[in-house]
């Protein structure tokens, strides 16, 4: 065949291709049999080829899978995927309500199934995919492109030339789990346990050929930045995505007024669920306006302006053979219940925290006892109650050690706590929580340095301090020579480990495990102070004059930075190579505006107010949508309304126009 011709034909077969995998994997509607699908496929891989010099990385050729990669490369989420606040009853749902309805915003909601999947982002440029990435920490996820390309719902190519990044979830349909553990239970292999741990283990295979095998779909659900776009409602977002070709639940998703229709929703939902071709955990509730969206506002943690109502969570019985103690990084006792292992909510339940002895006090809980077990958010396993009926005189008595499971030393019982602590800073089991901590997900974030590995590793001597992370490829050769390890798996945990080196400060501090110190508080830290030195040199007052800092966690930071073992640390890890710098994008710093809390209101002649949020926010400020003690200052424009007189009443400072123009102009 001629060049031209081929070209032509490839082009064909690569539009045709792609209609028939959206009316197959989208629509749910095929027009073409498998068989004659199998054969325009093979006639596109055959002049692909024949042809090289017209490849591209949208084909529907490239789905197949083969592409092996070291590792997952670190993707930092230019606007960060924030997870949803839980709730578990009509009382918290009608409470979300009433918050929305004190601020005046029209109670219109968008419910929608929660898929229990894998979030994802994918990018597009140009309409091309890019990139596919992983929720992770929120702030910063895993490239997981190699795998996502395999899914067939997933669009290589969309059918406009724009940049875009939608967000959504990937999963395992219900039948493809029993097919896969089908197979398993013939060659004698573990099973998969349920379809959220089975897509999250196949999306992050390094061979694509294993994620393509387990015929993953997704639904997509949320545009990240729907302004860009002219769009105005939650539920115009979702009609412009699916539009532009993306697999959009259009039947489940639902417009609804009102905390009846919301109600009414959630039960319609739980009658069907056992029904439905995948598996759903709860539904997700968000205020359809965008501009209330917006109003409204996020936490720390959280968008204020959504929901995610959970089912309640499967009960199954099982016998608590014992109680045992361990020891966390702060020293803290923590009671664990070993129980009969027992499936819940399809994953295989060993061990449940106690959390502490007036807990377990208050259940009432006997070794022996035949106990109910539930996945508290169908995540962590949780004791409900004993059933004392089923007891028969056999059972123990809990006991409240006094002594350190580790190291013996005589524990205390911190005044107004209901906790015990072991005081003990060199017990093996503070040290070993401790290194847990700081390669955890959203300290230092180093894959491959779990609990067990970790634990390992404590135990073997390879790790005992912080800076021996650093100095683990000295043992190289014996970590491969470990059962379970291998040259490709050390390697990529010390290429994981030495990319830890440049990650920003708050990372660092927040992995140091500074007693009440969070992953929040240390980002607020780093923004004002930039880096270790000024940490290091600052005085108490310097701390507590911080807001959100208070008297004790002053107090915490000073002798941390001043306790001799603490700056030797910090000296090692600096000739180690670690960044310690603060390397956010908010790198300036006004006196004025880093560390207060600001909120807009009326109208502003010289700039608009999400320019100017944004400007603040840049210079280390925190802008809020309700005024309260909490404020700082109120910025007042045209028409400011309540907010104004709600500053008044409290005395809070007030900036006009004149006053916060000057401070910008100077910017």
């Amino acid at each position: 065949m001629e060049k031209n011709k081929a070209k032509s034909r490839i082009e064909y077969l690569r539009a045709f291709i792609n209609k028939t995998n959206y009316e197959y994997y989208v629509l749910d509607s095929p027009t073409i049999t498998d068989q004659e699908f199998d054969s325009y496929l093979r006639e596109l891989e055959n002049l692909e080829a024949e042809f090289p010099e017209f490849d591209s990385s949208t084909s529907p050729t490239k789905r197949v899978g083969g592409e092996v990669i070291d590792r997952f490369k670190k993707v930092k989420h230019k606007i960060p995927m924030l997870s949803l606040p839980d709730v578990f009853d009509a009382t918290e749902i009608e409470d979300f309500n009433a918050r929305i309805l004190k601020e005046k915003i029209l109670p219109i909601y968008v419910c929608e199934y929660k898929i229990d999947g894998l979030s994802v982002s994918l990018h597009y440029e140009k309409g091309e995919l890019i990139f596919a990435a992983t929720r992770g920490d929120g702030i910063t996820g895993e490239d997981i492109t190699h795998n996502v390309r395999t899914i067939k719902s997933v669009h290589l190519k969309i059918n406009k030339p724009i940049d875009i990044e939608v967000r959504g979830e990937i999963f395992m349909p219900k039948k493809v789990l029993e097919e896969i553990n089908d197979k398993r239970k013939i060659k004698g292999e573990p099973l998969l346990q349920n379809v959220r741990n089975a897509a999250a283990g196949s999306i992050r295979q390094l061979d694509s050929k294993i994620a393509a095998e387990r015929k993953l779909d997704t639904w997509i659900y949320h545009l990240p930045n729907p302004e860009d776009y002219g769009i105005k409602t939650h539920e115009d977002s979702l009609n412009f995505m699916s539009e532009l070709g993306f697999k959009v639940n259009k039947e489940a998703n639902r417009v609804v007024t009102g905390i009846e229709e919301v109600q009414n929703y959630i039960e319609e939902t739980s009658n069907i669920r056992a029904t439905l071709p995948y598996e759903i955990d709860g539904i997700v509730i968000k205020v359809n306006s965008l501009e209330s969206q917006k109003n409204l506002g996020f936490t720390s943690k959280y968008p204020k302006w959504a929901i995610a109502y959970k089912f309640p969570a499967e009960e199954v019985l099982t016998t608590l053979r014992d109680i045992v103690f361990t020891v966390g990084r702060t020293g803290r006792i923590t009671p664990n219940a070993v129980l009969d292992p027992v499936i819940v909510m399809g994953s295989t339940v060993k061990r449940a925290t106690l959390h502490n002895e007036d807990y377990v006090l208050m259940k009432d809980l006997k070794i022996g006892d035949v106990v109910s077990i539930r996945k508290a958010g169908d995540v962590i396993p949780e004791v409900v109650e004993r059933k004392i009926e089923r007891r028969t005189g056999a059972e123990e008595e809990f006991k409240m050690i006094t002594q350190c499971p580790i190291c013996d030393s005589v524990l205390e019982k911190k005044k107004d706590q209901v906790d015990y602590y072991c005081m003990n800073p060199s017990c093996p089991a503070r040290k070993s929580e401790g290194l847990i901590h700081f390669c955890s997900r959203k300290a230092m974030n180093i894959d491959g340095l779990g609990i067990e590995i970790m634990e390992d590793f404590f135990n073997l001597g390879f790790i005992k301090k912080i800076s021996d992370i650093y100095f683990l490829f000295q043992h190289r050769k014996d970590l491969i020579e470990l059962e379970g390890y291998g040259n490709k798996s050390v390697d990529n945990l010390l290429a994981a480990i030495e990319d830890s080196k440049s990650n920003s400060l708050e990372r660092l501090l927040f992995g140091l495990g500074i007693s009440g110190i969070g992953d929040k508080t240390a980002l607020l830290l780093v923004k004002i102070f930039k880096n270790m030195d000024n940490l290091m040199n600052a005085t108490y007052d310097d701390f507590k004059t911080i807001k959100d800092i208070g008297p004790t966690l002053a107090e915490n930071l000073y002798n941390y930075f001043h306790d001799v073992e603490n700056i030797s640390l910090i000296e090692e890890l600096k000739k180690i190579g670690l960044n310690m710098n603060y390397l956010g994008e908010n790198e300036r710093h006004h006196d004025l505006i880093s560390g207060k809390r600001f909120v807009l209101t009326g109208t502003l002649s010289f700039i608009d107010r999400d320019s100017l949020s944004g400007l603040l926010t840049s210079y280390g400020g925190v802008t809020s949508s309700s005024v309260s003690k909490k404020t700082d200052v109120v910025i007042v424009g045209e028409n400011p309304g309540s907010k104004y007189e709600k500053a008044r009443e409290l005395n809070i400072e007030i900036w006009d126009e004149e006053k916060i123009k000057s401070i910008v102009d100077k910017l």
